[in-house]
């Protein structure tokens, strides 16, 4: 029985220093992938209450710009006949366009697709569900900040048609150009696009909101022709404390489109934050000081332009560059938009009405091209012109000629499409009653 014991007993201790051992090697194997594993848990993002929470307030923000703000801002400069039907473009856009962009809008500009356009992934926002993130914030918020900048866009380009366009034309046109124009380019900006990946800086919109806007504007000025009257009869403001009052709303939601767009609360949003006051005032002190020069008086509509000219062009700039950069970006930026607001427009002879290619086109183009010389590379994390890399202008340029491009293009298809079909201007006795009884049957008194 000993002899039988001590068999066993020696048999058992070798495999028992096997299995001992193949379990210390396994232990080792495991031991690398576990920490990857703790690793990747520790670097998948998680929701930060703190940016949320400012980011709920910017989309707020954003949103304040265009209903009141860029409502107020148009209808104080147009005719009284006009005041409302200005004013209710902008508010029809903005419903129109949250519908469109969470059926298909949002899916267009960031679903995973191909350089050029989104996937069809995201149509009503399938698979998002309240856990979803972008980046630290949930994706739901992230939807609805975008679509703010959505709704703005299309509605800027109702200031280069202002008194003469139909009610129902201007919705089919801001519901297409939408889909074709708007989503595309934010995609290739934004989105995982081309121009991204090429390069191109846009922070906040230089390219996909205000030169993108302010060509469509041109387009269809001059697919409308002029205004009745246009260079004879007295076009001037009706209500410009209508207009003080929009520009002010401006100024303080462009904090939300700027500082908002770091999409969390940290450092590069304060910096957006602080070279987007500094920009905005320095446009507005030059195009009133350059105005004042030449035309002996300043002008509460030039002070208000110029802050709005400022405000544009240091949009694509505001999370590459600092203070120094943001004043020269807004002092030219005043006085070239003065410039595109008159001299431009007076020489080519086109009806933008209210300034929607002298500000935020001429405004977008200057700022997106020093964002190239004043980028900074310890704030957005590539430097500039000023730092060495001239080749971050060039690389600007093709961003802006490609915007140019295809939005000139499908714009002047969509407008001539719709003309066909239904029609683009109100008529000639219909522009003399003015757009408010006429197209809605209302009237301010």
């Amino acid at each position: 029985m000993n002899h039988r014991l001590k068999r066993v007993v020696a048999g058992a201790v070798p495999a028992l220093a096997a299995l001992l051992v193949a379990s210390a090697g396994m232990a080792q194997e495991a031991a690398p992938a576990a920490e990857a594993a703790a690793e990747a848990a520790a670097a998948a993002p998680t929701l930060d209450s703190g940016s949320t929470a400012w980011m709920l307030t910017s989309t707020a923000l954003v949103l304040l710009m265009t209903i009141p703000g860029l409502a107020l801002f148009y209808g104080g400069m147009v005719r009284k006949k006009n005041i409302l039907g200005t004013m209710m473009q902008s508010f029809a856009i903005a419903a129109v366009v949250s519908v469109l962009w969470v059926v298909i809008g949002y899916s267009l500009a960031f679903a995973s697709g191909n350089p050029y356009v989104g996937g069809l992934e995201k149509v009503l926002l399938a698979g998002i569900g309240i856990d979803a993130l972008t980046g630290v914030i949930p994706e739901t918020v992230f939807i609805v900040f975008q679509m703010t900048f959505a709704i703005i866009t299309p509605a800027l380009i109702t200031g280069a048609f202002a008194d003469r366009m139909k009610f129902s034309s201007m919705l089919v046109f801001s519901s297409l150009w939408l889909l074709v124009v708007y989503a595309p380019i934010c995609h290739w900006v934004w989105g995982g696009g081309f121009l991204a990946s090429d390069g191109v800086l846009d922070y906040a919109g230089g390219t996909v909101v205000h030169i993108n806007a302010g060509v469509a504007g041109l387009v269809a000025a001059i697919v409308l022709g002029p205004r009745k009257g246009y260079g004879t009869d007295n076009m001037a403001p009706h209500n410009l404390s209508l207009s003080l009052i929009g520009a002010s709303l401006l100024w303080v939601g462009w904090f939300g489109f700027n500082a908002g767009s770091a999409a969390a609360a940290d450092g590069r949003a304060g910096m957006a934050m602080l070279v987007t006051q500094v920009a905005a005032a320095a446009a507005a002190l030059s195009w009133m000081f350059t105005e004042w020069l030449l035309r002996k008086k300043p002008s509460a509509l030039g002070a208000i332009s110029g802050a709005v000219g400022g405000l544009v062009a240091i949009t694509p700039a505001s999370g590459f560059v600092g203070a120094g950069g943001a004043l020269i970006i807004g002092a030219v930026a005043g006085i070239a938009c003065y410039w595109g607001a008159t001299w431009l427009k007076h020489t080519f002879k086109y009806d933008d009405s209210l300034d929607a290619f002298g500000v935020h086109g001429i405004g977008g183009i200057v700022g997106a091209i020093l964002t190239g010389v004043f980028a900074v590379e310890a704030i957005g994390g590539t430097p500039g012109l000023l730092e060495g890399n001239a080749g971050q202008v060039v690389t600007q340029a093709y961003g802006i000629v490609a915007t140019i491009v295809w939005c000139a293009v499908a714009s002047f298809v969509l407008l001539k499409l719709i003309d066909m079909v239904m029609g683009l201007r109100v008529s000639a006795e219909e522009e003399r009653e003015g757009l408010d009884l006429a197209q809605h049957g209302e009237s301010i008194h």
